[in-house]
């Protein structure tokens, strides 16, 4: 895979669950059996908006030359996919949402090991 491909996944996957928490939050919570209220719904709706921020990073990112600027950026997308890989397996290991929670674990898994392999090749 090259790393634009990556990328443009991570900005796919970003932006749909970034609306999808800003607009709908109650919707989305309800997708993992979650209940939301007020508090939940804008603490969803604060994550969306961090997800629309990586979304428009990883968009802008993708045609990138290789610099110090673009390791940064893959190394960032991979402490954080790794921190969410693990922080969502703990989740779904003490059945805090439903099975739909395995999803989030996958994306979470396969997007930092995808940056990074992308740590170590240099080029595209």
């Amino acid at each position: 895979m090259k790393l634009k491909t990556l990328f443009v996944i991570t900005t796919i996957i970003a932006f749909l669950f970034g609306l999808a928490f800003v607009f709908i939050p109650a919707e989305a919570y309800s997708w993992y059996g979650v209940e939301s209220n007020a508090i939940l719904n804008y603490m969803g709706q604060l994550f969306g908006a961090s997800l629309l921020g990586i979304a428009f990073i990883s968009w802008r990112a993708r045609n990138a030359a290789d610099s110090d600027a673009r390791q940064a950026i893959i190394f960032g997308f991979f402490a954080a996919d790794g921190i969410g890989f693990i922080v969502a397996l703990i989740g779904q290991l003490n059945n805090v949402i439903n099975t739909v929670g395995w999803t989030t674990v996958v994306i979470y898994f396969l997007l930092s090991l995808g940056f990074l392999i992308f740590l170590f090749k240099k080029t595209d």
